[in-house]
């Protein structure tokens, strides 16, 4: 990724911002410390929401869920009996 300092990006601003428009992100730099990154806007790397409650009423949940093959588990550390 392409880094520029801020002078720079002042004096070129208009070819940066096409650049990034057309995909090609850039570091502007103060000092040689990168400061902000400038990316087109629909390039967002975040991950999609997540919808809590999507499936509410789809799926159930059996009632012995937190004991259900208890035994064959037990036998699987244990060894049989």
């Amino acid at each position: 990724m392409r880094t520029v300092n801020i002078h720079e990006a002042k004096t070129h601003l208009s070819r940066l911002v096409e650049d990034a428009a057309h995909g090609e992100p850039f570091v502007i730099a103060k000092a040689g410390k990168p400061m902000v990154k400038v990316v087109r806007i629909d390039a967002s790397g975040d991950k999609p929401k997540r919808r809590l409650g999507f499936l509410k009423g789809k799926i159930k949940v059996p009632d012995d869920f937190d004991t259900m093959f208890a035994d064959e588990i037990e036998k699987l550390f244990y060894g049989e009996e």
